[in-house]
């Protein structure tokens, strides 16, 4: 498994979704706030994120100012990135 290689990743999401690199690393940044909260909210248990949440939660922050398409998108492949990678496993 290789590391996660975070200017790498926003290079990759830029590209194919023709968002600024810097809007990527602003919604990679509230995903990742999401997720801690998540994370330490379930004290110990799995967490299972909803992408439906996920994207109305980066979609409330007052310095996104993207739409729910382009969120789910660059979402979408951070995913396919990040498989493709050995980094995550995809569910069924």
């Amino acid at each position: 498994m290789s590391e996660l290689n975070e200017k790498e990743l926003v290079s990759y999401l830029a590209e194919r979704t023709k968002v600024p690199a810097a809007t990527i690393s602003l919604v990679l940044k509230h995903e990742q706030a999401f997720i801690e909260k998540a994370q330490s909210s379930a004290k110990g248990e799995i967490v299972d994120i909803d992408s439906d949440e996920l994207v109305d939660y980066v979609l409330k922050q007052r310095d996104v100012k993207l739409d729910e398409l382009t969120v789910e998108k660059i979402l979408d492949m951070e995913m396919d990135y990040l498989v493709e990678n050995g980094l995550a496993e995809q569910e069924d």
